[in-house]
């Protein structure tokens, strides 16, 4: 029987491009691009394994591990779905967040459709599955001999501001952001505002800069 699938990734272009990757392999039995939707949908339809972005409206990727942990029935005995974190970030505090909130593995968006595949049915089986350079400084953040790496200017931020940044910084305008976070346009604002007082920014042009060197686009 085909394995079931569920894509998490807030770009509806990238969750097609996954799904042609994939092709007829697996069978992908539905998508969401918030935490939200993300966990009603995964609830719904109980797939094997979630492919997870992990920088999502809403929450994140651990946002969705906990919101389908807690809404799971407890009466299947099965449990709730093993979850793969496909993201373009190999930041070490995205990694372990994520596989800390209970993901079974990570891997970035440079893999191929074969490798894809290869890795979902990996984690399906019940292996943990890492994009090679991240599995070495994982392995040594869970066995303490690595600490997880802390970003000053970064833990200034709420958050919400964390969200709001990263949105700004792939480009969103103030509306759109709103219309994502369902939050008002001047509530944005205030949030954009706080963010370069935070980081001592003038504009979102160095914001987006600031964003891109620590990889959270």
């Amino acid at each position: 029987m085909s394995l079931r699938v569920f894509l998490v990734d807030d770009h509806g272009l990238f969750r097609a491009g996954v799904r042609a990757e994939l092709g007829t392999s697996v069978e992908v039995v539905g998508e969401a691009g918030e935490v939200g939707d993300a966990v009603a949908g995964i609830v719904r339809t109980r797939p094997d394994v979630v492919l997870l972005d992990v920088h999502l409206p809403g929450g994140g990727g651990p946002g969705v591990l906990t919101g389908v942990r807690d809404a799971w029935p407890a009466e299947d005995p099965a449990g709730p779905p093993r979850f793969l974190a496909l993201s373009v970030s190999d930041a070490a505090d995205d990694v372990i967040s994520v596989i800390r909130a209970g993901a079974r593995g990570y891997v970035t968006k440079t893999i191929g459709g074969t490798e894809l595949v290869a890795a979902v049915r990996r984690v399906a089986d019940g292996d943990a599955v890492f994009s090679p350079r991240l599995a070495g400084f994982v392995l040594d953040a869970f066995s303490g001999a690595l600490p997880v790496p802390a970003d000053p200017e970064l833990d200034q931020l709420t958050p919400r501001e964390k969200e709001v940044l990263r949105h700004i910084a792939r480009g969103y305008t103030y509306k759109e952001v709103a219309a994502r976070l369902h939050l008002s346009v001047k509530t944005v604002e205030t949030h954009v505002s706080a963010v370069l007082r935070k980081l001592q920014l003038s504009n979102r042009y160095e914001l987006t800069a600031w964003a891109n060197e620590r990889r959270m686009l």
